[in-house]
Formats: C-alpha cells, structure tokens, sequence
C-alpha cells in the first residue's frame, strides 16, 4: 500500500472511530435516560432508538475491523454528553431529557454529514452511512419532536 493509501485508510479509520464513539455515546445516553424513567410513555420509543444506535454501533465496529483496526469500545469524550443528559434529567425531568436527545440526534446527524464531506472517507463508507447510519437518525429527530410536542 502506498503512503496516500495508508494515510486515506488511517483517514478513514479514524473518521468511523469517532463516528463510533458518537453511536456510543447514544447508546449510553439513552440507556440513562430509560433507566431515569421507568414507566415513562415514551418508554418504547426511546427503546427502539436505543436499539437503532446499538446496530449502527455495530455497524461502524465491523467496518473498523474490516479495515484491519481495532474498533473504540468506549464513548470517549462523548460520554461527557450521556453525563449531562442524565444531571440535566435528575434536575428538570423526563421533558429536558427528551429535549437533550434531540439536540444529541442532530448533532449526530450533522456529524454525519461532516464526515460524508472528509475525502479520506471511502465510497464504501459512505454509502454505509447515507444508506444505514443516516436514515435512523433522521427517524428520530422526527419521534423525538413528536414526543417533546405531546409532553
């Protein structure tokens, strides 16, 4: 491999790394805030996006793998997010919490599209993530408006 391959591929390593990292992060985020709130209307909902980040955390780890690396099995920096969801939940409820996934979603989403302009980032790569990692995302920014609007 060449030095612009490697240096494409360590591009790309890295992008779905903290892609991944994101995903964890999600995960994280909204196991707290399912745990906060048991019982809560939106219980299935939330359990359902909780499930849609899981695979495209798998998802991202596989790729990782395919491209020979090991794949980030923690959040990382992310995790300061799920910290502040779940202070932000204790304090003003299960309503700041949904917001706080919200806002979380869409900066996934714009994330995402960041890592979809990086030309390090192969074809492969992204077509994953317009035709897997995107549409989840954008489901719920829209489950999470309807469910801030009805709470």
């Amino acid at each position: 491999m060449n030095s612009t391959s490697a240096d494409r591929s360590d591009a790309c390593i890295e992008i779905c790394n903290s892609l991944l990292r994101g995903e964890l992060s999600a995960v994280e985020t909204y196991t707290l805030v399912i745990d906060k709130f048991p019982g809560h209307p939106a219980q299935p909902e939330l359990h359902r996006m909780r499930s849609e980040h899981v695979k495209s955390s798998s998802l991202l780890s596989a790729h990782v793998r395919g491209l020979g690396a090991e794949p980030s099995h923690d959040s990382g920096m992310w995790g300061l997010f799920a910290k502040a969801v779940q202070s932000t939940a204790d304090f003003f409820g299960a309503d700041s919490a949904v917001e706080s996934l919200h806002r979380g979603e869409k900066k996934g989403l714009a994330d995402y599209h960041h890592a979809l302009s990086h030309e390090g980032l192969s074809d492969e790569v992204k077509g994953l993530i317009c035709r897997e990692l995107v549409p989840p995302v954008k489901r719920n920014i829209s489950t999470l408006e309807r469910l801030e609007d009805s709470l």
